[in-house]
């Protein structure tokens, strides 16, 4: 079985514990507007234009089999099918196709190259995306492997996915870090496109069922950075029984995607966060009881 795949990265230190091999997955039901990988939400491959290493030669624009490339090298992701033929043909690789067509015994073998770091340090595979589970097939053929090579495997998980699949799927990783982005569904629906009552009603789940999730908070500045947003989290993940939380600040490592993509980003110049800008946030979860590390 093939997945869609953007990227697989090694030696991973922040996607859970140990060291690991990350695979993302593309596809994203949600619409984040500081989403560090744009490249993701999609399902289908993409064709991403990098205009610093543009020669302005025009051989993509006459062979694109599609049509898909107008002059000014403006591309038609909407037409564009990401079959890669311009990739190929620009003599100055200022294209690339974001999403390749990938077995998951291919995967497997990519990751297995680093079996021994991951024993030796407790580490593992972590599955992401965008939402892993959109490929819930490919993730679970993928997860069967590695476990039949005694690898550990987590999920980074948006928890934005049809309650059937995810009680399907979620208990087959050994660790799901499971993003909590808002406790008011409006907010949640205005930063990332979605309401949040199936994600919580999903993670009300997991939590119940004695899985091991680690609820991870984003804070973006505008939408969840103050206190009483906070307080808003820390009170829901008490609710649920949570003691443990990770705080994610802001960053701007993904800004430059949004160009190479041709879109719009929504928090472009806005000043990243360090855990010493959070320490007052921190305080609120654990004067909640909840452990909170970044």
């Amino acid at each position: 079985m093939k997945g869609n795949i953007f990227n697989i990265q090694k030696f991973s230190i922040h996607d859970g514990p140990g060291i690991r091999t990350t695979v993302f997955l593309k596809g994203c039901p949600l619409r984040c507007k500081w989403c560090s990988n744009p490249e993701s939400q999609s399902s289908d491959t993409q064709i991403t234009w990098d205009p610093r290493k543009c020669i302005g030669c025009g051989t993509c624009i006459s062979a694109c089999p599609n049509g898909c490339i107008s002059e000014g090298i403006r591309i038609d992701h909407d037409r564009c099918v990401g079959c890669g033929t311009c990739v190929h043909s620009c003599p100055a690789k200022a294209l690339k196709a974001e999403g390749e067509l990938l077995e998951a015994e291919d995967v497997l073998k990519t990751c297995l190259q680093d079996q021994v770091f991951y024993l030796e340090s407790g580490g593992g595979v972590t599955l992401s995306g965008g939402e892993c589970m959109c490929q819930s097939d490919f993730c679970t053929q993928l997860i069967d492997l590695l476990h039949a090579h005694d690898i550990s495997v987590a999920a980074e998980t948006t928890g934005c996915i049809g309650s059937a699949v995810f009680r399907q799927l979620a208990p087959c990783f050994d660790l799901l870090l499971f993003d909590v982005k808002h406790y008011d569904p409006e907010m949640h629906l205005a930063g990332t496109g979605v309401r949040n009552d199936g994600i919580l009603e999903n993670l009300r789940w997991a939590f119940s069922r004695g899985l091991n999730v680690l609820p991870r908070i984003p804070v973006i500045p505008g939408f969840n950075s103050r206190i009483e947003d906070a307080r808003g989290i820390a009170a829901l993940l008490k609710d649920i029984g949570f003691k443990k939380a990770q705080l994610l600040p802001f960053h701007q490592f993904g800004e430059r995607k949004y160009e190479l993509l041709g879109r719009e980003y929504a928090l472009k110049g806005e000043k990243a966060l360090h855990p010493e800008d959070l320490t007052a946030y921190r305080q609120v979860f654990l004067d909640a009881s909840i452990d909170c590390t970044f």
